[in-house]
């Protein structure tokens, strides 16, 4: 007996050091990606005429966690749209400096743009991402206007886990939540124009769904069940409801009608990513309420894609979500 529990805990321990190293290799990836893009004189924001101040702290606690940057265009001559664009990493890994591409994107076509930092887990498990996605949201409708924004055309934007945030946060400025940090955006009284999800994991719960339909190889489906298990902990064991906005999608597909209209929404991703049905899903979910929405499919091409811009299929990917936009936000 002792033998089977020194194998079972080996064994056990293996398993965390693999999903472990597993994602320390994608944080690498993704930070190098970030740290020779940053290298290039294309990521000088003076070549694009747009100025960052950053840092700026959206919670009084003092932590890193709760900075924000801000992108604006430098010509400026009256209120420009507002992003507030939230960063992916599956909740555990990279920040806002490694996302500077997405907000230096927004901000040269004209938007000012609130690029935010957040709790991680599995230090900070949920709901803490999604708290801390409120609370700048509030400090933005409040704060936007200084900086030249104009949060009547505000615009929700973020990638994978991002896109699980950008789609709570719509959730808790149109529908009436009991959670004390849903109610902050809620009591704002101000709904954003448009959300842009892209490749969003927007149902965090259950991620078997993800693997097996979709065939995964044994690393990515380490890395699906290291973000549900790292984000959610013990929430897991928790009834749904506990759970919403950990799964925005699931709320949406209830059908119940929003007590405020929703924005439009533009989810795309690749057609080679695991989390596609979610996007699918959305789609589906929108237009039984009525919503505007568009989940643009992008052949061939994986997770998060659009991050690289020297890619046709990417940079067709932002005309897309421009072009949704234009249409949608005032």
């Amino acid at each position: 007996m002792f033998g089977d529990v020194m194998q079972n805990n080996w064994v056990q321990s293996a398993g965390d050091w693999k999903k472990a190293a597993g994602g320390k290799l994608v944080e690498g990836y993704f930070r190098g990606l970030s740290e020779l893009g940053r290298r290039t004189p294309w990521a000088d924001p003076d070549r694009h005429n747009v100025e960052i101040i950053p840092d700026i702290s959206y919670a009084g606690s003092g932590l890193a966690a709760h900075t924000l940057d801000i992108y604006r265009p430098r010509d400026l001559t009256g209120p420009a749209p507002a992003v507030m664009y939230i960063h992916g990493g599956g909740f555990h890994i990279l920040s806002k400096d490694t996302h500077w591409l997405m907000a230096l994107i927004f901000a040269r076509r004209g938007y000012v743009v609130f690029n935010i930092n957040y709790r991680l887990a599995p230090r900070h498990r949920y709901p803490a991402a999604i708290e801390d996605a409120c609370i700048a949201y509030e400090w933005i409708i409040r704060h936007a206007a200084e900086f030249g924004g104009d949060v009547s055309r505000m615009v929700l934007a973020g990638e994978s886990a991002g896109g699980n945030l950008v789609t709570s946060l719509a959730v808790s400025a149109c529908y009436r939540r009991p959670e004390e940090w849903a109610r902050r955006v809620w009591e704002t009284g101000v709904v954003p124009q448009a959300a842009a999800p892209a490749c969003g994991l927007l149902q965090v719960s259950g991620i078997d769904r993800l693997i097996h339909p979709n065939k995964v190889s044994p690393f990515i489906a380490d890395r699906l069940n290291e973000v549900m298990e790292g984000y959610l902990g013990e929430a897991m064991m928790r009834d749904g409801e506990a759970l919403a906005l950990a799964d925005p999608l699931l709320v949406l597909e209830r059908g119940e009608r929003p007590h405020r209209p929703l924005p439009a929404f533009v989810a795309p991703c690749g057609d080679r990513d695991p989390l596609l049905d979610d996007s699918l899903r959305l789609e589906r979910a929108l237009r039984k309420l009525g919503v505007p929405v568009a989940a643009p499919v992008y052949r061939g091409e994986h997770h998060a894609f659009h991050a690289l811009v020297w890619k046709k299929s990417a940079r067709q990917c932002w005309r897309d979500q421009f072009d949704f936009l234009r249409r949608h936000v005032a």
